[in-house]
C-alpha cells in the first residue's frame, strides 16, 4: 500500500496503515530529511531479520535506530559523554547518527552490535509523526544493498518491491546526502561515515573527533 503524505487525510491513513504493519512485524518505507528508510519495529527480532533480507545484508552490519525525541537517548544508550549531550541538543533533529554503548537492560537484537547502538533523530515531520506513534524503529536506507538509496518512493518501490507493506510517500527528499556516522564508544571518537554534518562542525563539541578513514557501506 502507498499513501500521500501531501495529502492529510491520506497521510492519517498512512500512519495508522504504517503502525498497525510493524505492530505485525512488517516493513514500512518512510521519508526522513537525508533519504527515503526502511523500518521495522525494533524490538522484533523477527520484523529486524526482515529488514536485514529485504535489503540483502547480514546481521553484521545491524540498522541503525531512530527516536522520536532527545530524551529516548537515555533510555537505550548509557555511558553517554557530556560534549556528545551538547551536540545532540544542538544538532538533532538532524542528520548525525551517533553510535553509543546500549543500554544493558535492552531486550532486542539488532544484529551483530556488540552491545552498541546507533542512534538519529530526524528532522521530518512525516518520520517524526510515525516514531511518536510507534516509539524507536529499527531503519536502515531504503535501498538493496550495493545500490544508491531511494530519494523517491519511486526508486523504494523498484527496489523493494512487495517486501514492504507500507509505504509512505513525501515527494523527492530534500537532501540525499546521508547523515554523518560518529562512533562514541571508544577512547577517542571517530567518523565512521561523513555525511551532511562536516567534521569542523562536530570539532565545536570535541575537537579530538577523528575523520572517517575508509569509505564503509553503512546505508
Amino acid at each position: 500500500m502507498k499513501f500521500d503524505c501531501s495529502v492529510d487525510e491520506e497521510f492519517d491513513r498512512g500512519l495508522r496503515a504504517a503502525q498497525a504493519a510493524l505492530e505485525e512485524g512488517k516493513l514500512v518505507v518512510l521519508p526522513t530529511d537525508t533519504v527515503y528508510g526502511i523500518a521495522a519495529d525494533a524490538f522484533s527480532p523477527r520484523a529486524v531479520q526482515n529488514l536485514l533480507d529485504a535489503k540483502g545484508r547480514g546481521r553484521d552490519m545491524p540498522p541503525p535506530v531512530l527516536i522520536g525525541a532527545p530524551t529516548t537517548l537515555d533510555a537505550l544508550a548509557t555511558n553517554v559523554p557530556a560534549w556528545l549531550r551538547s551536540a545532540v541538543e544542538a544538532l538533532w533533529p538532524g542528520p548525525l547518527t551517533i553510535i553509543c554503548h546500549q543500554q544493558a537492560s535492552l531486550t532486542w537484537d539488532l544484529g551483530e552490535t556488540h552491545n552498541t547502538v546507533a542512534i538519529r533523530m530526524p528532522d521530518d515531520k512525516r518520520a517524526l509523526a510515525l516514531l511518536k506513534q510507534t516509539g524507536p524503529l529499527a531503519v536502515s536506507s531504503a535501498n538493496t544493498t550495493g545500490q544508491p538509496a531511494a530519494q523517491t518512493i519511486e526508486q523504494a518501490q523498484d527496489m523493494l518491491g512487495g517486501r514492504v507493506a507500507v509505504y509512505l510517500d513525501g515527494g523527492p527528499t530534500s537532501s540525499g546526502v546521508p547523515s554523518t556516522i560518529l562512533d562514541a564508544t571508544g577512547a577517542t571518537p571517530r567518523i565512521l561515515r561523513q555525511g551532511a554534518v562536516p567534521l569542523e562542525a562536530l570539532h565545536r563539541f570535541n575537537n579530538t573527533i577523528e575523520p572517517a578513514k575508509d569509505a564503509e557501506d553503512t546505508a
